[in-house]
Formats: structure tokens, C-alpha cells, sequence
């Protein structure tokens, strides 16, 4: 015997497939968006690239996006150039960018671990005052930095460039978040209870259990650090202690009166970009192992 719907099932099943449709569409929203803010984002990338294999010519004469016939042309010089000043503004950036970031995390990773895991008076106070140097800018600090290195003797060295930035504000507030939610109580007061020191507990225990917290922080500040234009501008006066950022603003401005550094300020861009496309590569196996980690323990 077959069996009749019912009015109220008819209706029901008929809301269903007017709905699906609408459904359907919905995620092609934030798709739409997230492709417009890649090919924003991406867009001037790709003219530099582009732009980076034009002679100087080409670079005025042609297309935006067509591609030229310069690149190793550009690249020999650039290489050649000031007998390879822009490796030595290279060199300069790994270092500022490298072991500044290196310090910066782990001065971030050792305060953060203090606010979240220790009580003592003022720390509210204190990581409100964290909090605030998060919201000052940066300009407001190098002229005040630049006075300082200089009453020590140390404005136009390297340490005039490392030692700002060892302090990062959002590196600490970001370590405390780690914190706070990877390393347990319970496993610090085993520890202590087994007679390991707090610098032993930090080192074995606390530190691998913060690493993908850490690379975050560490990427963050490495970026940060390779593009930074004002400290060094400020800070520096010998063009032997540049970095890449401050010494493609000089050829920039030698390039007013030739034209044919234009096409060196673009092929050196380019090649700056390349360390840090690098380093995301590398790095990122860290943050796939967070989010399996994640996915298991949900």
C-alpha cells in the first residue's frame, strides 16, 4: 500500500529545495572577497617581478605587465654595482633581521612565561603597560632611541640597530597567549616537585612546548626587522652598515639624475623579497603541526 504525503511533508520538502539554492551561493561571497585581496595583494608583486626583467629602456617604453629581455643584464649589474654593495646591504639585513629576531623571541618567550605563570605584585600593572607600548607608534621612539645609543657611543654601529628592537611589546603580550595556553600547571609543578630548577623547567619543558607560538612570533619580528626603513635611516650614517631597505632608498635617489638605476632599484626589490618568501616556506611545516595537533586533541 503506498503511502499518500501528508500536506505538511509536501510543504516542508518544497521549503527545502527553494532554500538549497540560496544556500549554495552563499560561500561564493567571501570567496569573491578573498580573491579580490589576493590579486590586491599580489598584484604589485607580480609588477615587480615583471618590471625586474626590463632593461631601462623597456621599463618606460613597454607594457606594465609584459615581461623584458633584462633580467640577468639587471642582475649582473646590481651585482657589480658599487662592487657589490647590495650583497653587503644584504648581509646587514640578515644580521639586524636574523639575531634580532632570534633575541627578540626569546626575551618575548622568557616575559610572556613570567606574566602567565608566575604571580607577583604589579603584573597586571605592568602587562597593561606592555599592552600600551603595543599602541606607540614607531616614529615616536627613534628619536628618543637614536639620544640614547648616542649618549653610550653606540648610534651609527650595528648595536644602534639590534638593540631597539630586541623589546617587541606584541611579541611579549603574544608569548603570554602561548603561554597561558600550551604549557599546564600541572606539568610545571611535577617538574618542581622532581627538583628541576626554573631555568631547567624553561629550557626542556616550557620552550617546546611554545615552539609553534615562538616561529609565529619569530617570523613576525623577522619581517618586521627586514623592513624596517626608519631606525636604520635614523640611526646609520655609514652606507657600509645599510641595510637593503635604506640602501635601495639611495639608489632611489641617486636615480633622479640616471635613469638607469630605476631598473636596479626594481631587480634589487625583487631579490629582497626572496629571503622572505624562503623563510615562510620553511617555517610553515611548524604551523601545519599546530593545527593537526589541534585537530587531534578536538
Amino acid at each position: 500500500m503506498t503511502a499518500v504525503p501528508r500536506t505538511g511533508d509536501r510543504q516542508f520538502h518544497h521549503h527545502q529545495r527553494r532554500r538549497r539554492p540560496a544556500a549554495a551561493r552563499r560561500p561564493r561571497l567571501p570567496l569573491i572577497v578573498l580573491l579580490l585581496g589576493a590579486l590586491y595583494c599580489l598584484t604589485p608583486v607580480a609588477w615587480v617581478v615583471i618590471a625586474s626583467s626590463k632593461t631601462s629602456r623597456e621599463l618606460f617604453t613597454t607594457f606594465s605587465f609584459a615581461p623584458g629581455t633584462g633580467l640577468l643584464e639587471n642582475l649582473a649589474n646590481l651585482s657589480a654595482y658599487g662592487g657589490g654593495q647590495f650583497w653587503k646591504w644584504g648581509l646587514n639585513s640578515l644580521l639586524y633581521a636574523g639575531v634580532g629576531a632570534i633575541l627578540s623571541t626569546l626575551v618575548s618567550a622568557m616575559a610572556g612565561y613570567a606574566l602567565a605563570k608566575f604571580r607577583f605584585r604589579g603584573r597586571e600593572v605592568l602587562f597593561s603597560v606592555i599592552l600600551a607600548g603595543v599602541l606607540v607608534p614607531g616614529i615616536v621612539l627613534a628619536v628618543p632611541q637614536y639620544l640614547l645609543m648616542s649618549a653610550v657611543g653606540l648610534a651609527g654601529t650595528h648595536w644602534s640597530v639590534l638593540l631597539p628592537v630586541i623589546i617587541n611589546p606584541f611579541g611579549i603580550f603574544l608569548c603570554r597567549v602561548f603561554a597561558a595556553a600550551s604549557v599546564p600547571e600541572s606539568t610545571l609543578e611535577a617538574a618542581r616537585l622532581d627538583g628541576a630548577g626554573e631555568t631547567r623547567i624553561f629550557g626542556t619543558i616550557v620552550l617546546p612546548m611554545m615552539v609553534q607560538g615562538l616561529v609565529t612570533v619569530f617570523l613576525l619580528q623577522f619581517v618586521g626587522i627586514w623592513n624596517n626603513f626608519l631606525l636604520p635611516f635614523i640611526m646609520l650614517s655609514d652606507q657600509d652598515k645599510y641595510p637593503i631597505t635604506l640602501g635601495l632608498y639611495t639608489f632611489l635617489g641617486k636615480g633622479a639624475g640616471d635613469g638607469d638605476l630605476y631598473s636596479l632599484v626594481i631587480m634589487g626589490s625583487a631579490v629582497s623579497v626572496i629571503p622572505l618568501i624562503a623563510l615562510v616556506l620553511v617555517l610553515q611545516r611548524f604551523w601545519r603541526a599546530d593545527l593537526l595537533a589541534g585537530g587531534l586533541k578536538g
